[in-house]
């Protein structure tokens, strides 16, 4: 997949910016789907992926609580239905929504991302991969040190120990990015195609191809 703008002048730019939290489970099954469309569609478009935080729960502890007690006290009955839902969607991407383990404060999650994205958007839409794989399906928590260390390492992002050991590093600038991309919008995914064209939610590749057609033509 190309994250970047390749030399060839034939194919037109498609930009997308991504509103998105790690601990958003329609975050990843839109990010999946995204990718599965651009696959499809990298043989007509150029493609540059920013990524961009929200925080679901700013007020979130940043030393993490069970994530099953979470979601019952946050959804009470509609918890069991919200979860069964969820394990059959991602099955359907191939993957095993796993419940167990820890949630909590995504914040350094968004410094790290962000960090990612100074040495390459390829490099940032991997490690969100990364994260997405960890906190959904393997049961790490969004807030461990670690964790975020390892996915780091995965993606090739050098110098995240020392980044994130300060924590006002990269704080000015999600917080400068919260204000530009999530102030107007009230849920994620959000996405916004070359500037004008919004989509929400986890949507189909089919979807997200029609969005790059009708941004190719300079549709909103």
């Amino acid at each position: 997949m190309a994250q970047a703008v390749s030399n060839n002048t034939e194919k037109k730019l498609i930009r997308i910016d991504i509103s998105s939290d790690a601990v958003c489970p329609w975050c990843f099954v839109g990010k999946r789907n995204l990718d599965q469309a651009i696959a499809s569609s990298k043989d007509q478009y150029d493609f540059e992926i920013k990524w961009h935080p929200y925080l679901l729960n700013p007020s979130a502890p940043k030393e993490g609580v069970n994530k099953k007690e979470f979601y019952q006290n946050k959804f009470g009955s509609q918890s069991g239905p919200i979860i069964a839902r969820m394990t059959e969607v991602f099955r359907g991407l191939g993957l095993e929504y796993n419940m167990s383990g820890l949630t909590g404060n995504t914040l350094d999650s968004h410094r790290l991302i962000y960090f990612a994205g100074q040495q390459g958007l390829d490099k940032q839409h991997n490690i969100v991969e990364e994260l997405f794989l960890g906190y959904f399906t393997q049961g790490k928590y969004i807030g461990d040190r670690e964790f975020l260390l390892e996915c780091a390492r995965k993606v090739g992002v050098e110098g995240a120990a020392e980044f994130l050991e300060d924590p006002s590093n990269g704080l000015k600038e999600v917080n400068e990015e919260l204000e530009k991309y999530s102030q107007s919008i009230t849920g994620v995914p959000y996405y916004v195609i070359n500037g004008k064209l919004q989509l929400s939610g986890g949507q189909p590749p089919l979807v997200f191809q029609r969005a790059f057609q009708t941004a190719a033509s300079g549709g909103a």
